[in-house]
């Protein structure tokens, strides 16, 4: 399997995963002609994507959605809620036969993968990460949540790739410009994970299987990637786990194998 973070940050968050077959998008916060270039500068061409799921209705996760509808055939994959609140965000409607309803704890058996969404504490209708296992391979992509809830964990065990949450320095943040509002917002325990924070979770999901850890979703204001990579080594020093760093505006690709 193959994974690439297309974009990852405040600003615009793309991930894909492909089997050389088929390719599914998480979230689409950059724009189509964005992803179809980085896709295919990381060959993995977009002719190959068969559908789209949603995280959440945030437009840094969906600010592509309605030239996706125009432009593409791509299914949608989402909640009920999360396909209501995403409709009403970006003045769309998500037609029925496009459409594949998701539930927070159900998986679901899309092109001979299980995907599993489950449930996340953020700011949104219906937040959900997902976990997706295609052949031998098991990955999870976690971002936007406010705590590592003993149910994230859970869903976190025996994975081959982990795609997690590492937003923000909580000195940075604090010190950083800004609004209070914002701030409190972004610590609260629907906002968003701090270094300190990835790695508890981290060290909870840590296994003998366990071989990549992408960090993703840093906040360019309130964080920076050694302060971040830094949190992580602390928890995977002595493993064999390969530690990366997604960014806002250069792609990362890897493969993905069985651990």
């Amino acid at each position: 399997m193959h994974y690439a973070a297309l974009a990852s940050g405040s600003k615009g968050n793309c991930h894909a995963l492909s089997d050389g077959e088929r390719t599914l998008l998480i979230d689409a916060g950059i724009s189509l002609r964005q992803i179809r270039q980085r896709l295919d500068a990381l060959s993995l061409g977009s002719g190959e994507v068969e559908a789209l799921a949603l995280t959440h209705e945030h437009s840094d996760h969906i600010g592509a959605l309605g030239v996706i509808l125009r432009r593409t055939h791509w299914a949608i994959l989402a909640t009920r809620e999360t396909r209501r609140a995403a409709e009403k965000a970006q003045d769309v409607l998500i037609p029925p036969e496009r459409w594949i309803e998701l539930e927070a704890g159900h998986p679901l058996d899309w092109a001979g993968w299980r995907v599993l969404p489950f449930a996340l504490p953020h700011d949104a209708a219906d937040p959900v990460a997902f976990r997706v296992e295609a052949g031998p391979c098991t990955c999870a992509v976690v971002t936007d949540l406010g705590q590592a809830t003993a149910l994230v964990a859970d869903h976190l065990r025996d994975l081959d790739l982990l795609v997690l949450e590492a937003n923000h320095d909580v000195d940075m943040l604090r010190e950083g410009d800004y609004p209070p509002q914002l701030k409190a917002r972004i610590l609260s325990r629907v906002g968003h994970l701090s270094n300190a924070a990835m790695a508890d979770l981290l060290a909870r999901a840590s296994a003998p299987r366990l071989r990549q850890v992408v960090l993703a979703h840093l906040s360019e204001s309130n964080n920076h990637p050694d302060l971040a990579r830094f949190a992580a080594e602390e928890v995977l020093r002595g493993s064999a786990v390969e530690l990366h760093v997604a960014h806002q505006r250069e792609p990362l690709a890897l493969s993905v194998s069985p651990g």
